[in-house]
């Protein structure tokens, strides 16, 4: 993953004037937070803002999903990426790759799935 993103990054490079940069940053995707309900989200949501860091920590002994990943905010635990988005993620992980992972919207819905959008990047 890390071979396809890098040369893809590296092409667009060439194209863009040279910036002196610490590392680089590339969106590899968007979700929506799960299980929010049963968590942390209900009592921290109004403190939580577009922008903020958030935390990705593997689970493999989770017994619902061994390729589980918690989202964590400020030391609270949020909820976890889907189960059908968290495939490539928890390879990331596991093969040491550096990702970072941020609030991208917030909103006040009815359904729990659709009140936290989480960005996944990984850094190159």
């Amino acid at each position: 993953m890390r071979f396809l993103l890098f040369s893809a990054a590296l092409g667009l490079a060439c194209c863009w004037p040279a910036i002196a940069a610490e590392s680089v940053r590339i969106l590899v995707q968007t979700s929506p937070l799960a299980g929010g309900q049963y968590y942390a989200l209900a009592e921290v949501s109004s403190q939580i803002r577009p922008g903020d860091r958030l935390e990705l920590i593997r689970e493999p002994g989770n017994r619902h999903d061994h390729k589980a990943i918690r989202v964590d905010w400020n030391g609270r635990r949020l909820g976890y990426l889907p189960r059908s988005e968290n495939a490539a993620v928890a390879r990331a992980l596991d093969d040491g790759e550096q990702l970072e992972a941020r609030v991208a919207r917030v909103r006040d819905h009815p359904d729990p799935w659709r009140r936290v959008e989480i960005e996944v990047l990984l850094i190159l």
